[in-house]
């Protein structure tokens, strides 16, 4: 397959966007568990999904037209907005009951979890780097997670199923990019949920007790929608073997953004893990740039 094809050589620019992306991803799970904690989650996931929406419409409709809801294949738009809808529902009901960073590092396992999907749903071949780079990440999180060695910790599973939703959703998105326009992809992402929770809020829902807190809810979707556009933006710029490192910005951000608003920081054996999947992912990026640059026989 053909890489995608470089705006511009910038590498710099690439990993300074990365960084800004990393640093506010975790400022919108932050929120988010923050709310959950006060209003019921479902309220929280339906603005989160629903802001999103809005702001996709506000930017794309405009300039596409009705071509924006043009699918050839809405089958797999479903299937992307269902996993969407059921990652960001397990994601929000477990945040509250764990730390921030912890919740983070867990979600991380997602990219070893798509090397595992890509085989049987991509076609792709698992080679032998990359099974060693699945087997240390999982080593990772079942190091954070420490299953049999504390009471049953029902959110960390949750955050894990999380995870393995958003690598469905990943999966989706790449069948779907091969039929669709991203901006298709963009607003599907996001409209089952949307719609969905639109149906369930109103049994539970409760007014914002403060300006703030509306405020927080309204801006929920336009901060993830930013965070992910800044991403797509920096490998734009520069090779994925140098940018993806710098996806491990984000786990420092959750720290210091669960500290800052909880008080909240991990503990040894959740830096030990941390270390295992950020090791597996630096393993697999150097790994993968060596074999592009091996010469071909």
């Amino acid at each position: 397959m053909t890489p995608p094809t470089l705006t511009s050589h910038r590498p710099l620019l690439g990993i300074a966007l990365m960084l800004l992306s990393g640093t506010i991803m975790p400022v919108m799970n932050g929120f988010g568990k923050m709310l959950a904690t006060s209003y019921p989650p479902e309220q929280v996931i339906w603005a989160r999904l629903l802001t999103h929406l809005l702001w996709v419409l506000a930017f794309f409709l405009p300039r596409s037209g009705t071509a924006l809801f043009r699918t050839a294949r809405p089958s797999i738009q479903l299937a992307l907005s269902l996993c969407m809808l059921v990652s960001t529902t397990l994601f929000f009901f477990a945040v509250p009951h764990v730390g921030l960073a912890k919740a983070s590092v867990i979600n991380f396992v997602a990219p070893f979890m798509v090397m595992l999907l890509a085989v049987p749903m991509l076609g792709e071949r698992l080679a032998l780097r990359r099974f060693l780079a699945v087997a240390g990440g999982f080593a990772g999180v079942v190091v954070v997670i420490r299953p049999g060695f504390d009471a049953l910790d029902w959110a960390s599973i949750a955050i894990l199923a999380s995870s393995f939703f958003f690598a469905l959703f990943q999966c989706y998105s790449r069948l779907a990019a091969a039929v669709d326009r991203p901006e298709t992809s963009i607003l599907y992402s996001v409209l089952a949920g949307a719609v969905v929770m639109s149906l369930v809020v109103p049994f539970g829902f409760v007014v914002p007790r403060t300006w703030l807190d509306g405020a927080i809810m309204a801006s929920l979707g336009l901060v993830g929608a930013t965070g992910h556009y800044f991403m797509a933006r920096a490998f734009a710029y520069a090779d994925a073997s140098i940018i993806s490192p710098f996806l491990y910005w984000q786990l420092l951000g959750a720290v210091a953004v669960g500290f800052w608003l909880f008080g909240d920081l991990p503990d040894n054996w959740t830096w030990i893990g941390t270390a295992m999947i950020v090791g597996a992912g630096l393993f697999l990026a150097w790994s993968e740039a060596a074999g592009r640059r091996a010469p071909r026989g």
